[in-house]
């Protein structure tokens, strides 16, 4: 069974940086992707930013391109972390932000119905 929890959310400026924790256990076997989403108040979850953990390709949405960056790190304990690194916020960056993890075999890398363990999320609100 795969278990996500989020941390790192938070209030911020625009302009300013936030990452995201996302503490994964169990999983190895089964998934071989993990994401961030987010959806903010009256719209849609949307992806972020993607990695495909059996090469380390990444993907992103537009929106976020060369402002955002998901990595992760392996731990003893088969458990890993993944982060969001988050720079240069917009007060449209404000949502609540969701890790997930799933196994993707036809990409949808930043598709919602690609992943089927989600963390609870953690909001971060940008101010202007």
């Amino acid at each position: 069974q795969v278990h996500l929890v989020e941390s790192g959310g938070g209030s911020v400026q625009a302009g300013g940086s936030l990452r995201l924790s996302c503490l994964m256990s169990g999983g190895s076997w089964d998934t071989n992707a993990v994401a961030w989403f987010r959806q903010a108040p009256g719209k849609e979850r949307e992806g972020v930013a993607a990695l495909y953990t059996g090469g380390g390709r990444t993907y992103y949405a537009d929106s976020v391109k060369g402002r955002f960056a998901i990595s992760q790190v392996v731990q003893y304990n088969a458990k890993k972390t993944i982060y969001l690194q988050m720079n240069s916020l917009k007060p449209e960056d404000s949502a609540v932000y969701y890790c997930a993890a799933g196994f993707l075999q036809r990409g949808g890398w930043l598709l919602e119905s690609a992943y089927n363990y989600w963390g609870q999320g953690t909001q971060v609100t940008v101010s202007s």
